[in-house]
């Protein structure tokens, strides 16, 4: 592409007199046929839809991951982290309970989180590969 090619084209999208082009507007008797055409075809693929809405179910695929990690946070390499975690929640629930919790959960969950994911990723990869 040239300069002229380029300055023609900036001058042209900088014009505020370029010319629109649009669709006229459709006529009654267009927007009822379209509108019963619409209908029909609506009424076909509602029952196509149902029809994939009943094949995705049956093939409803569960993520190994999740699976694995709720497996590790139950066992005994995270027991450590699990009953700290536990044992915060119950603090936190009793201090909500007489008023105000002062203190919140979040690094003994990331503990276990990163314990579970730690746990689970070798079986992860054996399964995927």
């Amino acid at each position: 592409m040239g300069i002229w090619e380029t300055f023609t084209d900036l001058v042209d999208a900088a014009t505020p007199w370029s010319t629109a082009e649009a669709e006229a507007p459709a006529s009654d008797e267009q927007e009822s046929k379209d509108q019963k055409a619409d209908e029909s075809k609506d009424e076909d693929s509602s029952d196509d839809a149902e029809d994939e809405e009943e094949e995705e179910d049956e093939e409803e695929i569960t993520d190994p991951k999740e699976t694995l990690e709720e497996e590790c946070k139950n066992s005994k390499q995270c027991a450590p982290a699990k009953h700290h975690f536990d044992e915060c929640v119950e603090r936190v629930t009793k201090q909500e309970e007489d008023g105000g919790a002062k203190e919140d959960c979040v690094e003994e969950f990331f503990h276990l989180a990163h314990c579970a994911s730690q746990c689970a990723a070798p079986k992860l990869w054996s399964t995927l590969k």
